[in-house]
């Protein structure tokens, strides 16, 4: 929840920063005389809702680089390190992708992968992953986080997160100005309070909601990068282990605009953004049947 919240806030601050911007200088001109401009909003929806998140997928390695402490192990002469960068490369040419930088950092069990483009991506492994499991198994977890980087999960969470943030920015508006209009009875061309306090607390309220649809769908994706895991390995049984050493750890926090690339996650709730490990595993079964 930790990581997630770090993705949300970074999306929320650009827009706050837009918003202000564009009060100062005028540019949110959706309400005028004759009412509400519903073109006009959406259009100013669509900029405020896809800057944020785009603007956070643009950094998010240096975001991860900072955040938690990164070794980047691509020149090392370290054994281990040689083949966990061995590992990613040979997984990356499977995958028909650009070579990501390899890092480790000190933690508990996790891993992540991160990086706007597919050629430039980042696979990171923490201390506490290679300290638990055998190397087939880490094997299995590098091979789900390059799955992630060869499906694009990265820009397709991107994008889900800047049409969820569109919807909240749109609707709270809509609803905002209504409420204004017709309980408040504001009759002034302009808004008033009544317009002023249903955004701000729709903006929240339909945040949460809109963090829910990112959340399912990130859960959907790892099923994705598990079964692409199989295939780099050409044997689902490494993901499977690995899946259950893992589900007996306590998986690692991480920045939260990596949550949703991280092998580990908060399960069984609504805000979840992987899984359980028993219906991913059980996933990897039917699939190997």
């Amino acid at each position: 929840m930790k990581r997630i919240l770090l993705f949300v806030l970074t999306n929320v601050a650009v827009v706050a920063v837009l918003g202000l911007v564009s009060s100062i200088f005028g540019l949110n001109r959706y309400i005028g005389a004759s009412g509400l401009n519903l073109g006009a909003l959406l259009g100013f929806a669509l900029v405020m809702g896809f800057t944020g998140a785009i603007f956070s997928l643009l950094i998010s390695k240096p975001v991860a680089k900072w955040t938690m402490g990164l070794t980047i192990i691509n020149d090392s002469t370290d054994p281990t390190h040689q083949w966990l960068v061995q590992s990613v490369r040979g997984f990356a040419d499977k995958a028909k992708i650009g070579m990501p930088e390899v890092a480790i950092y000190e933690g508990e069990p996790n891993a992540f992968a991160t990086g706007a483009f597919k050629n430039s991506a980042l696979v990171a492994v923490s201390t506490g992953l290679l300290q638990s499991m055998n190397r087939e198994e880490v094997e299995a977890v590098i091979g789900h986080e390059v799955a992630h980087v060869a499906n694009g999960d990265m820009v397709t969470m991107a994008l889900m997160q800047g049409v969820m943030n569109t919807f909240v920015i749109f609707l709270s508006r809509v609803i905002g100005y209504f409420i204004d209009k017709v309980v408040f009875k504001n009759e002034r061309s302009g808004t008033g309070v009544g317009y002023m306090v249903t955004v701000f607390v729709l903006d929240m309220l339909l945040g949460v909601v809109a963090h829910m649809v990112v959340a399912w769908f990130s859960r959907h994706r790892e099923y994705r990068a598990d079964a692409g895991s199989a295939e780099l390995m050409g044997n689902g049984r490494p993901m499977i282990n690995a899946l259950a050493r893992l589900g007996g750890l306590t998986p690692g926090e991480l920045p939260a605009n990596m949550k949703a690339m991280g092998i580990g996650g908060v399960m069984g709730s609504l805000f979840a953004t992987h899984p359980p490990m028993e219906d991913r595993i059980r996933a990897l079964q039917e699939r190997s049947k």
